[in-house]
This record gives C-alpha cells, sequence and structure tokens, in this order.
C-alpha cells in the first residue's frame, strides 16, 4: 500500500506536467521563463544547464513553462514522461489550442490573448533549434528548404511578433512596450525565427547561394571556417564524424557582446554550429553583433529597442561543450576528441560568460 507521502507525491507530478498550465490556479508569486518547443530533449538540456549552474537562477523561485501548438508534430507525452520520470517539480506545459492560420500570424488573432496572458505572466522565453521554416512566411517560394513542421513555425513565428512587432504591420503594438525588460533569447532557429518574425528574410542555403558549391565535395573545398554544418559526413562514412563543425566567429562593434557579455572582441571564439540557412535581410529592431570570420554569415542579433532581446545562429546550450562525453572528428584525418576540448579554454570561457549574462537578464527581467 503505498504512503500519504508516495500518493501526494504522484498527484503533484501528474498536475505539475498537465498542459493547462495557465488556463491553472498557478501561483503567481513566482518567476516563470518560457520554453518554446519543450522537447523532452530541451526539458533535458535545461536540466543540465541549471544543474550545472550555468544558467544560475533562484531555484526555488524561477520555474520553466513549456509552452508549444497542438498540431505541433512532436509528441508531447514524451515530454510529460520525462519530466516524470526526473521528478521535475519546477517544470510545467502549456498546450495552446485553436485556429492559427498562416495570414494571421503577424496580427490579431484568436490566439493573441493567450498569448498575452502568458506575456503578462512570464518574465522571459527561450527559443531553441530546429528544422526549416516555411520560406512563404517571409514572402519567398521555397527553393532549398526542407519544411517538417510547419505549425511549430507558425506558433513561434507569431508568438514572437507578438512579443517584438515587426515590417509585417507597423501598426502593432508589440507586447514588449508594457514590459521592455523582458528576456527574448534563441538558439540557431530561434535566430532565424525572431529574424523573420520581425519581418526579416533569410538564405535558404549557404553552400549555394552565398559559395556557389552544389555538391558536398565543392562545399568542403571552401575550408572549414566556411562550413557551417559537417559536409565531410555525406562523403564519408566514418562513423566517428561528427555532424556539426566549430568554427569562429567575430564580433561587430555592437556593444553587445563587449559591454554586456563582458568578453574581449577581439577574440575569435569556436562555436557549435549545425544549420545551413541564415539571416539575409535583418528584421525590425534587430541589428547585428556577430559574424562568421568571412563576415558573409551572421552570427548574432541584438534588439535596438528592448535590452533583454538578444540571439545567437550557434548553440551555446549543447551540454557536450562543458563536461567531457563522447569523442567525435571532423575530418576524416583527424583524431577523435570531445568537444569540450575541441574548443578549448578561451572558447569555453566566452560560452560561459554568455550563459552568465543569460542568468542576469533572467534576474533583471523577473524584478
Amino acid at each position: 500500500m503505498r504512503s500519504v507521502a508516495t500518493v501526494l507525491m504522484l498527484f503533484f507530478l501528474l498536475n505539475s506536467t498537465a498542459q493547462d498550465f495557465f488556463r491553472g490556479n498557478f501561483d503567481k508569486s513566482k518567476t516563470y521563463i518560457l520554453l518554446a518547443n519543450p522537447t523532452a530533449r530541451n526539458i533535458e538540456t535545461v536540466k543540465f544547464l541549471t544543474e550545472k549552474k550555468l544558467l544560475k537562477l533562484n531555484s526555488g523561485k524561477v520555474h520553466f513553462v513549456g509552452v508549444y501548438h497542438e498540431n505541433q508534430r512532436y509528441d508531447f507525452d514524451e515530454t510529460i514522461e520525462y519530466i516524470r520520470e526526473e521528478g521535475l517539480n519546477n517544470f510545467y506545459l502549456h498546450e495552446l489550442r485553436g485556429p492559427l492560420n498562416e495570414d494571421q500570424l503577424f496580427d490579431q488573432h484568436d490566439l493573441s490573448a493567450e498569448l498575452k496572458f502568458m506575456f503578462d505572466h512570464s518574465s522571459g522565453i527561450f527559443f531553441f533549434g530546429g528544422p526549416d521554416i516555411q520560406p512563404a512566411m517571409y514572402g519567398e517560394p521555397n527553393t532549398l528548404s526542407v519544411v517538417t513542421d510547419p505549425e511549430r513555425h507558425n506558433f513561434e513565428a507569431t508568438f514572437l511578433f507578438h512579443l517584438l512587432g515587426g515590417f509585417q504591420n507597423e501598426d502593432f503594438t508589440p507586447f514588449l512596450e508594457s514590459k521592455p525588460d523582458y528576456l527574448v533569447t534563441g538558439f540557431c532557429l530561434g535566430l532565424q525565427t525572431m529574424n523573420v518574425a520581425t519581418g526579416g528574410t533569410l538564405i535558404q542555403d549557404i553552400p549555394s547561394e552565398v559559395y556557389d558549391t552544389e555538391t558536398p565535395e565543392e562545399v568542403v573545398e571552401t575550408g572549414k571556417e566556411n562550413m557551417h554544418r559537417n559536409y565531410w559526413q555525406i562523403i564519408s562514412n566514418d562513423s566517428q564524424l561528427m555532424g556539426i563543425n566549430f568554427h569562429s566567429i567575430r564580433f561587430t562593434e555592437h556593444p553587445f557582446f563587449r559591454e554586456k557579455v563582458k568578453t574581449d572582441t577581439r577574440t575569435r571564439p569556436l562555436v557549435y554550429s549545425s544549420h545551413h540557412q541564415a539571416v539575409e535581410k535583418t528584421g525590425k529592431g534587430l541589428e547585428v553583433t556577430a559574424y562568421s570570420l568571412d563576415g558573409k554569415i551572421i552570427e548574432g542579433l541584438a534588439h535596438n529597442r528592448y535590452p533583454h532581446v538578444f540571439s545567437v545562429q550557434f548553440h551555446p546550450e549543447v551540454p557536450a561543450l562543458y563536461e567531457s562525453r563522447e569523442a567525435y572528428k571532423f575530418h576524416p584525418d583527424d583524431n577523435p576528441r570531445p568537444y569540450h576540448l575541441i574548443i578549448g579554454k578561451e572558447s569555453l570561457k566566452f560560452h560561459k560568460k554568455y550563459w552568465k549574462y543569460i542568468s542576469k537578464s533572467v534576474k533583471k527581467a523577473a524584478r
């Protein structure tokens, strides 16, 4: 027979993973950070970042709410199961339901009031990596994009538009006008969605559109610093080849990395890169904070009006950057090494400073 404590714990966990968090009687004294596309893997990543104190938060006060639309492709029952198995009592889920028409993403629609409620009762939101955005969203035909989850993009783009506004609808008043210290940040696809949501466009395929290359063999000839994922993996059947690349970035004169992240902008840190698309025309209010080494690919954006809105094209959230895990190699002739050894101490220091600034931004937004 189960003890009373066990029953109460099971009851708590079942309710903590309910998909209607903001529809319930939640504790408004807590600080809530939203997580878009809360897959089990993304929840595991945030758990790692907080446990390793890379993302330093008041664990008793700051809670996370995964938000998503009912029509997204991912089975969020897997997330519910992961939260239950791990006994995570500070992670919750909220599913938005109802029509989300592509011709209304950048205007008021049926879900706008619910988006505003979530915004009003949270202090920030994270947007994670993922597949290609449908080019129709930024007014282009699909020539080189592989779109596998359009409903995810519809939800994340409309939410970001509601938060920040965009060139598509200059009369719309962004949510952040009422709470400008709100944190909005993203990684890889998160940066691309932020750009598209504010009226920007994307390069659909870097190798062909930027470097005029068509085959993997031609791509690798452009050099390691010009590859934003690993095309050697396509050429070779070596099982130890990584699918990603580590390349350098360089900072612009924008003060974000120098004054906020407190990094030496003369450095050229290595970053974890896994994408074939990139920002072309920047969206409303967005300014470039970093480029690839050759200056052809935008690697960082920050908002010129809202101080805690920023994103990067790379992946600083990957746990393997911070501890020893599996060993991989970029080129067939390389010696396999763990990711954290590949990037080295100086690049690791840069990543930790970046998370330190994100942590400060969460605290400021929560005031």
